[in-house]
């Protein structure tokens, strides 16, 4: 097996491998950040979107991050769940470095961290609209061969593991008789249970949700609420929230909120 290397500073480097960089067991520490800043560029301007922010999120901790539409909210997660490199600051996910000082990582390897560990669900649902539901589901077994992997979309040579992990988290979320279903046919909180499935099928162990109900009712959104403490608990799974509704912000273990990119305590 390769591995790929990333130079954090003069003395310290990161082994990305497959089988090297999950949570280990006896550690209590999911994901550790450090003075993080974003800052983006528009010509000579500059706004700082994360500012200096420091956490420290628990193996099987459920956070919600609230705060008003600029506050920061996305752009950190982003951060956190490797979907974006900081501009400063330290990241760890289990005891790995994975960002330092000024070394950005290539999106190649950015990927490898994402599809290891990490399972995301958005406000929009992201479904491919000609693809059955159990299709949708199995999708990512396409483009990366974890111990579920190795299926093709068109049902041949498809991977036993993987179909049948499919079809329990379908059953989990109450969609186990909309699996031949397309999305078409389906409501809004029956897709984002789909996406729901989707995202874990991989078996990821971190969670990120980012106003997964922003496109939902009340009671959709209240639902999907359910689900996400349901997963939270029964499965140990670590739950990174965002939200603007404080209902569902309720739900987490632990609520942080976000002004001006800054941690408001």
């Amino acid at each position: 097996m390769t591995t790929d290397q990333i130079r954090i500073n003069s003395t310290d480097t990161i082994d990305i491998k497959t089988d090297a960089i999950g949570i280990d067991s006896a550690n209590t520490i999911s994901i550790n950040a450090q003075n993080l800043k974003k800052i983006y560029r528009r010509g000579s301007e500059e706004i700082c979107a994360v500012n200096e922010v420091s956490l420290e999120i628990k193996k099987g901790e459920y956070v919600s991050f609230i705060g008003p539409s600029g506050s920061g909210k996305t752009t950190l997660i982003n951060i956190l769940g490797c979907l974006d490199n900081p501009s400063s600051g330290m990241l760890s996910i289990g005891q790995k470095k994975v960002f330092g000082e000024g070394k950005p990582l290539s999106e190649k390897l950015l990927t490898k961290i994402r599809r290891e560990l990490f399972g995301y669900i958005f406000q929009k649902f992201y479904l491919i609209p000609t693809l059955t539901v159990i299709e949708n589901v199995l999708l990512p077994c396409i483009f990366y061969k974890k111990e579920v992997a190795d299926i093709k979309i068109n049902g041949n040579n498809s991977d036993v593991a993987a179909m049948q992990r499919g079809a329990a988290l379908l059953e989990m979320l109450g969609m186990e008789n909309r699996m031949d279903h397309l999305p078409g046919q389906l409501s809004g909180g029956e897709m984002q249970r789909v996406a729901v499935a989707r995202a874990l099928i991989n078996k990821p162990e971190i969670l990120l949700a980012d106003e997964p109900t922003g496109n939902l009712d009340s009671a959709r959104s209240q639902e999907i609420g359910r689900l996400l403490r349901e997963l939270n608990r029964k499965e140990q799974l670590t739950i990174i929230l965002v939200t603007h509704n404080p209902e569902l912000a309720k739900s987490a273990d632990r609520i942080v909120e976000l002004r001006d990119g800054r941690v408001f305590v």
